[in-house]
């Protein structure tokens, strides 16, 4: 927010009232998480578990222009060219940390104001309390850097009404805060404005207060909203995405023949081949998983033969690094996806699966 932020470092945990405010620090980054920040939450959440005073965690983003724009992915572009373990060691402490959030003891609050994507959806959507704004651009675009979406995307797009989750798994496409909600990604909306007075009210609450309670405090600031406009276009997205195969998704849109099928179907046209038929799989394989858990470790898996792929560093480079926009897929059409290429995605992984511990 401000230097003296700045000089605290890349995450900021410090104790408000009764509050335990987790503040991720890297502004000019749009807060994007590296490993050191993920270790730093994970031992914040240790000190605030088990302070007795603290009777609420809340997390937010330094800076006016979002939560979090994602993991680090320059980073893991490297690694990933050298073939290196950034992906292996990054990734499991990533999820083993989302689940942490979803279990946590005490009512967690996510501020998720401005741009929310990737990464920022772990830590902010698997808590109890989730507050977006008039500001909120919540999207998982994975399938745009040749991967799907993780950090438990795949559990909370397999969740929301019909297929609405597999259209935005699979076009990228960005929500605001109603249809977050809609989608069952949060949970209220309050108005920017009003973040501050919220967040003081929330340094206020009394230890041992129940999440309840929190959320008719929250209800007091909030707009009441409930459904953006993807709620409007359910039944049409209904009928193009009900399918197991996206040459099936692909032929239900090109038959349709509207301006948003052919807006659509131009959308899934850049992203990559690979990636949309690994994530539909992961998507209905996770319809029918009871638990975060089960599905992170399935997600593991086909994070770590991601991270091994072509695909991921070409279209990280097209996105990221030259930003021309232009990724060369392999293969180039879904078609062309074949089972024995998407077995490895699915594999057990032996000494290399995802644990995670008891408790903390």
């Amino acid at each position: 927010m401000n230097d003296a932020a700045a000089a605290e470092g890349d995450l900021i945990a410090r104790k408000e009232g009764s509050a335990g405010i987790i503040r991720l620090n890297r502004p000019k980054a749009i807060n994007a998480v590296t490993l050191e920040m993920f270790h730093d939450i994970d031992r914040a959440l240790d000190l605030f578990e088990a302070d007795g005073d603290v009777a609420v965690v809340v997390l937010e983003g330094a800076g006016d222009r979002g939560l979090c724009a994602g993991g680090d992915i320059r980073a893991l572009w490297e690694s990933s060219k050298v073939k290196g373990d950034l992906g292996k060691i990054l990734w499991r402490d990533e999820y083993i940390l989302n689940a942490r959030i979803k279990k946590f003891p005490k009512p967690y609050v996510a501020f998720m104001d401005g741009i929310v994507m990737g990464g920022g959806v772990g830590l902010s959507a698997h808590s109890r309390h989730r507050v977006v704004t008039e500001r909120t651009k919540l999207a998982m675009p994975e399938v745009g850097l040749g991967f799907f979406p993780d950090v438990g995307g795949t559990y909370l797009l397999s969740r929301s009404p019909g297929e609405i989750g597999t259209y935005f798994g699979l076009t990228g496409t960005t929500m605001n805060g109603p249809d977050a909600i809609y989608a069952k990604f949060a949970d209220a909306v309050v108005p920017s404005a009003k973040l501050p007075a919220l967040c003081e009210a929330l340094t206020k609450v009394a230890p041992g207060t129940g999440s309840a309670e929190i959320d008719r405090l929250i209800g007091g600031f909030a707009t009441g909203e409930k459904s953006g406009p993807v709620a409007a276009m359910q039944a049409k997205i209904d009928g193009w995405f009900a399918r197991g195969r996206m040459e099936d998704v692909v032929a239900a849109l090109t038959a349709d023949g509207s301006d948003m099928a052919r807006d659509t179907l131009k959308t899934l046209g850049e992203k990559s081949p690979r990636g949309m038929v690994v994530t539909l799989k992961l998507l209905r394989l996770a319809r029918a998983t009871a638990t975060l858990e089960e599905c992170l470790v399935r997600e593991y898996r086909a994070a770590l033969e991601v991270f091994a792929s072509e695909d991921f560093r070409e279209g990280v480079r097209a996105a990221v690094i030259d930003k021309d926009r232009n990724p060369t897929w392999s293969p180039a059409r879904i078609e062309q996806v074949t089972p024995e290429m998407l077995a490895p995605y699915f594999a057990e992984i032996g000494a290399d699966e995802l644990k995670f511990p008891d408790s903390k």
